[in-house]
């Protein structure tokens, strides 16, 4: 048995819409004109703090954490659900947990909202357990999420696979030991992911059952 885990945001999800509305919205309350929503894109997937803190111009935890408190007023009653499961996800999900894997979601997006998305795409039933960072930004470094998620259930790195869309991803999978798989369908590059390390990609959802297949 293999533990699998999965990133959520531009690897299970594709949250563009409810994202780079959010953070649209907390650059209007700051009083800073924001710029198209597609140049926003960067800002998936990465702990959102630092993404904040570059588009107000100021880095000072003050400025950073006001920021943040006005996406979270749009995020966490509209923006959670302007979101969609990419297609083969579900059935991605389902051959592999059938073929004896042990699933979790394993995201820098905080655990309450992350749990809340899982469910509301009724994509719950296919994993262990949902791992997020706290709301006060612990754990929000996914090296640090992988650290806390690894022994709290007993798992063996060496047997482990992290797949996801960023680079951040490739990075805590590789510092930990665990088997890097990069998700092309999602919001990092071919060159993001394999310069931060991805043992492997994958072109589509449909694609992860046989690149996991037991040899």
């Amino acid at each position: 048995m293999n533990a699998i885990l999965f990133d959520l945001d531009g690897t299970l999800t594709d949250p563009r819409e409810g994202i780079t509305r959010s953070i649209a919205y907390a650059l209007e309350r700051m009083g800073i004109e924001p710029p198209a929503l597609d140049s926003l894109t960067f800002a998936i997937g990465p702990p959102l703090r630092a993404s904040l803190a570059r588009l107000i111009g100021d880095a000072s935890p003050a400025a950073v954490e006001r920021a943040l408190a006005h996406y979270r007023e749009r995020f966490a009653d509209v923006g959670l659900f302007e979101n969609a499961v990419y297609n083969g996800i579900g059935e991605a999900l389902a051959a592999i947990a059938a073929t004896g894997n042990t699933l979790f979601v394993a995201t820098s997006k905080p655990r309450v909202y992350a749990e809340r998305i899982v469910r509301h795409f009724a994509l719950e039933a296919h994993f262990a357990a949902v791992h997020g960072c706290e709301l006060d930004g612990t754990r929000e470094d996914k090296r640090d999420l992988l650290a806390h998620l690894l022994p709290h259930h007993g798992l063996a790195a060496g047997s482990a696979v992290m797949i996801g869309d960023r680079g951040a991803d490739m990075v805590a999978a590789r510092h930990h030991g665990l088997r890097a798989v990069g998700a092309l369908w999602g919001y990092g590059d071919r060159a993001e992911l394999l310069e931060a390390g991805a043992h492997v990609l994958c072109e589509s959802p449909a694609g992860l059952p046989r690149l996991l297949a037991p040899t």
